[in-house]
């Protein structure tokens, strides 16, 4: 059975501002660092991406895969591995918890990756820890920067 590696951080902002920027794929190459470039693939009957393409470039692993995406709630989303280059799992949840009645919110992330090249589980671990603080700290920084926030290289007045 895979192992799962999770965090979590607080961020200012209320739930729905959080899932704006975590449902907000063509934005995440501004704020995730690994991922490059992002591609819905398709959506939902609610316009909700439900598989994305993802390049990735995380130093030792570079991959082109297609996630397919699970709108659980307002709260939560889940995804898995639709295919990949590199990989043989890539499953993970964004499960959110107000808190401070609202106006602040717990995200938990969690992760579980296997790669096709043999590693050892220590290092996978590592990997994923790596992945999920990095992605946790931009989310945060990206979503209390405000909506307004320019893409790199974009006017405000857009």
């Amino acid at each position: 059975m895979a192992e799962h590696t999770s965090s979590s951080i607080t961020i200012e902002a209320a739930p729905a501002e959080v899932m704006g920027v975590i449902a907000d794929f063509a934005r995440y190459p501004d704020w995730t660092g690994e991922v490059k470039e992002a591609e819905i693939l398709s959506k939902d009957e609610q316009g909700r991406a439900e598989q994305v393409r993802l390049l990735l470039d995380a130093g030792a692993i570079k991959d082109d895969h297609t996630l397919a995406y699970n709108w659980i709630s307002d709260h939560e989303v889940s995804w898995s591995l639709v295919k990949s280059q590199m990989l043989r799992t890539l499953d993970g949840s964004y499960r959110l918890v107000p808190v401070a009645g609202g106006a602040h919110t717990e995200v938990t992330y969690q992760l579980t990756v296997d790669v096709k090249i043999p590693m050892l589980g220590m290092i996978k671990r590592k990997a994923e820890k790596v992945i999920i603080d990095r992605a946790l700290d931009g989310l945060k920084k990206r979503v209390e920067s405000g909506p307004a926030a320019p893409a790199a290289g974009e006017a405000k007045s857009r």
